[in-house]
């Protein structure tokens, strides 16, 4: 079981980092599977990758508590509205992948859980983020903050992450870069991408854990605890990771992580190639 947790502790960390930087969290824990494996049975190392994300949404909860919780005396009548209308803005941004996500998640993970999937998706993106920058470079954001999102615009920045179901892409990603086109500021959009992840990646957890213990039974005592490592971890990490992003966009760009994306990518299809993953 040790060296179980150990596992679990570096792809909580993987997770917790990479979860809501747009550089693909599934991507690089499918790289990260071909040295550290949590598990044989693919059918549980697939439910622990998705696990763990719960973590990440603790973070996110904890560290926007007062803009997401409308309860409470302390909060005043326009507080609560705008607490709501952010909750509105969320629900229909999911829509899309509700619809589309839930059609075709199983047929993703079966057909395009692969390091050329990953690395093409890597690169790809990552030249959209550079080039979305430099074309933004001089014009002033249209939304500058998520209060001021419209319906119109979250429903299409909802669409932009349905492509996150391809791996490598990178939920935050999509979303940020749906946002940056539209004219959200880099702020706006990244804290509007961290909403979104609230009833996505829980869905997606709880869809996993059921269809998990629908086929294969309960989880034994290893797994639960391994589970629960992962998920701790990632929360630990990705608290400071989101405190960390929102500290370094109010003074850079995204084009950073563009060109992460495509070193990477070029260095995953390097790897496939020698033959060190498949």
């Amino acid at each position: 079981m040790i060296f179980g947790i150990l596992k679990a502790v570096i792809l909580g960390i993987v997770e917790g980092i990479t979860e809501f930087l747009p550089i693909s969290s599934t991507g690089h824990l499918i790289i990260i599977d071909q040295f550290v494996k949590i598990s044989p049975s693919h059918a549980f190392t697939t439910t622990f990758e998705y696990v763990i994300q719960l973590g990440a949404i603790i973070a996110v909860v904890l560290l926007y508590w007062r803009r997401l919780w409308p309860f409470g005396n302390d909060k005043t009548e326009k507080q609560r509205f705008n607490i709501w209308s952010t909750w509105v803005k969320v629900v229909v941004g999911v829509i899309p992948s509700v619809v589309i996500g839930f059609l075709l998640n199983n047929w993703m993970d079966q057909h395009l859980t692969n390091y050329l999937v990953v690395s093409i998706a890597l690169i790809v993106y990552g030249i959209a983020f550079i080039f979305i920058e430099n074309y933004q470079k001089n014009r002033k954001p249209r939304v500058r903050s998520v209060s001021h999102l419209t319906l119109a615009d979250v429903l299409k920045i909802g669409f932009f992450q349905v492509l996150s179901i391809v791996p490598g892409t990178s939920r935050s990603g999509a979303t940020i870069l749906g946002g940056l086109t539209i004219g959200v500021s880099r702020e706006a959009a990244a804290e509007f991408s961290f909403f979104l992840s609230i009833p996505t990646m829980l869905g997606v957890s709880v869809l996993k854990i059921g269809a998990y213990l629908h086929n294969y039974g309960m989880f034994s005592f290893e797994q639960i605890v391994i589970l629960l490592v992962g998920m701790l971890v990632s929360f630990l990490v990705a608290y400071v990771v989101i405190k960390w992003l929102l500290k370094f966009i109010e003074t850079h760009d995204f084009k950073a992580f563009g060109w992460y994306r495509i070193i990477l990518g070029a260095l995953v299809i390097l790897m496939g190639a020698l033959g060190v993953i498949k």
